[in-house]
């Protein structure tokens, strides 16, 4: 469950200065696309790494995964796929005489192949679970089987969606099979040129510099039109923007605000924002014992949905992200539409006066008249409120923080804030048998998928301390979760989904304050093809197999 905090170590290609990567830059022109991004790899080894995620995206296919399902023209290393009634028995149908890159049959066994390496692995030493390609889900399957070469089939203990979900890249059997555990797990790099069966093949990694990518002779709906990729990598936006301007980069993400809007100026480049997993939240520290904040009303439901009234979305959106971002509701994202739901029903409004209102029937009042708040014990309260970056693609505008905190102190809850770096922000959000907590209020937020179980997570017992920032514990949402798992029907898991999604937002373990949108621009003039909600995908390889020159 890794994404996206993962990332997600969400984005491309590597470091450096703009000098440094100036032998991979030139006119986007020149057949060659450029990317631009803030977001470094480590490696090359999905078995290894969760870092990169287009250089894996555009060189692997996944089985079918998010896109897969979203789109008919973005499929995976799966034609099609179907489910037997007894929800168990799942049968992918493999593009018929697809190729890796190197000319080698591409079939159903290096599919089995690749989820029985993994599966083979749990519980030996050497355990391979810290990368894309993880055991993570592989305890519910009984079995995985290539019948053919072009089918295979997966059969599981208990209903699950897994099979379409898991994020496990395929890799070729001639390549992988004489790799160790040991070495899959850490030592192998899987250096240049890499095998596989996407548009884009990585034919050059210079770690700190960039990814370079060749197209594929061999993908299935034929050798893309241009003449390769190049993902570069900055330490911030700026020559990101002067690249876009310039005409040294095709395509760049994670622009700021005001970048955006100088760029939309420009006549010569489409400025994008696209909708995606992302959740900016306001966590209180629900942890009893060991942990918890500096009042037990953090523990009251009825403390936390009065804050709840006193924080104003529309202005967080507004003032903090410039209108780049959804105002937040609940626990599942707009880009989620199967799932998502205003919560009109339940869904509180900005009102100080009613946090107020609220705050003094829970038993929180200002006895003494010096216009702070008294918790039930008699203590005046002063939280402290933790945030900070956790990577340049999940960064918390300190606007929004300082909104937080000026809303509350009027309403007689004194906030103090501490911001800091993303190890010691892990470290302070950890699970509080691991030596996290203490703190009252946390800023921060979470890139998921949009599969129940990843809309779920951040009230997951499970994970308490990772996706679980609020320490907090319910017993009817942890036996949803328990449910959605063993849930294929897709109207049985809406249902569970949206029960879910109102028990946590009535309980308030966190305050969603948006779902802010991804920053990206293209230039016109070299490339058609990208595209229109999202020009690049966060979730394959689109638009690398249809991009052509203008």
């Amino acid at each position: 469950m890794k994404r996206r905090t993962l990332i997600k170590g969400m984005l491309f290609a590597s470091a450096g200065s703009w000098i440094a990567t100036s032998r991979a830059l030139a006119s986007s022109c020149d057949n060659v696309i450029r990317f631009g991004s803030t977001h470094s790899p480590d490696s090359m080894n999905p078995f290894a790494t969760n870092n990169p995620w287009w250089p894996l995206a555009f060189t692997y296919d996944m089985l079918v995964y998010v896109d897969a399902q979203r789109h008919s023209d973005r499929k995976g290393f799966a034609k099609e796929w179907a489910v037997a009634d007894d929800d168990l028995t799942w049968t992918f149908k493999i593009w018929p005489g697809m190729k890796w890159s190197d000319g080698k049959p591409a079939t159903a066994r290096d599919a089995a192949f690749t989820y029985n390496y993994l599966r083979d692995s749990i519980g030996k030493p050497d355990e391979l679970n810290a990368g894309w390609n993880s055991v993570y889900g592989l305890d519910d399957v009984k079995s995985i089987r290539a019948l053919d070469d072009e089918t295979l089939q997966i059969v599981t203990k208990e209903p699950t969606t897994w099979p379409l979900d898991s994020w496990v890249f395929i890799v070729p059997e001639h390549i992988w099979k004489d790799i160790t555990y040991a070495d899959a797990g850490s030592t192998f790099r899987n250096d240049p040129p890499l095998v596989g069966t996407g548009p884009m093949i990585v034919s050059e990694f210079q770690q700190g510099q960039f990814v370079r990518l060749t197209p594929n002779p061999y993908f299935r709906t034929g050798q893309p039109k241009t003449a390769g990729l190049i993902l570069n990598h900055f330490d911030t936006a700026d020559p990101i923007a002067q690249g876009l301007k310039s005409g040294d980069l095709a395509y760049g993400v994670g622009v700021t605000a005001a970048q955006w809007a100088d760029l939309s100026k420009d006549p010569n480049i489409q400025v994008g924002e696209s909708p995606i997993e992302q959740r900016n939240w306001l966590a209180f520290n629900c942890a009893s014992g060991q942990g918890e904040g500096s009042t037990k009303a953090l523990q009251d439901p009825a403390f936390r949905d009065a804050i709840g009234y006193a924080i104003d979305q529309k202005t967080i959106v507004e003032r903090a992200f410039r209108g780049h971002a959804d105002p937040g509701v609940g626990v599942t994202y707009p880009v989620a539409a199967d799932y998502y739901s205003d919560l009109s029903d339940i869904r509180r409004y900005f009102d100080l006066a009613e946090a107020g209102r609220r705050l003094d029937a829970a038993g929180y009042r200002d006895t003494n008249g010096d216009g702070v708040r008294k918790d039930k014990e008699g203590k005046s309260f002063q939280l402290e409120l933790i945030t900070g970056n956790r990577a340049a693609n999940l960064a918390i505008p300190i606007a929004a923080v300082q909104l937080i905190a000026g809303w509350l102190e009027k309403i007689g809850i004194p906030v103090s804030v501490t911001q800091l770096e993303p190890g010691a922000l892990s470290a302070r959000a950890a699970a509080p048998k691991k030596g996290g907590g203490g703190w009252d209020l946390l800023v921060s937020n979470d890139w998921g998928s949009p599969t129940p179980v990843d809309l779920l997570r951040m009230g997951n017992i499970a994970l308490i301390g990772r996706q679980n920032q609020s320490y907090w514990d319910n017993d009817r949402f942890n036996q949803i979760i328990a449910e959605v798992r063993v849930t294929v029907d897709f109207k049985k898991s809406q249902e569970l989904v949206n029960e879910a999604a109102r028990l946590i937002y009535t309980e308030a373990p966190y305050v969603m304050l948006c779902y802010p949108f991804l920053l990206e621009a293209h230039r016109k003039d070299c490339f058609e093809g990208w595209g229109t909600q999202d020009m690049v995908s966060q979730w394959s390889y689109f638009p690398a197999d249809r991009l052509t020159p203008v």
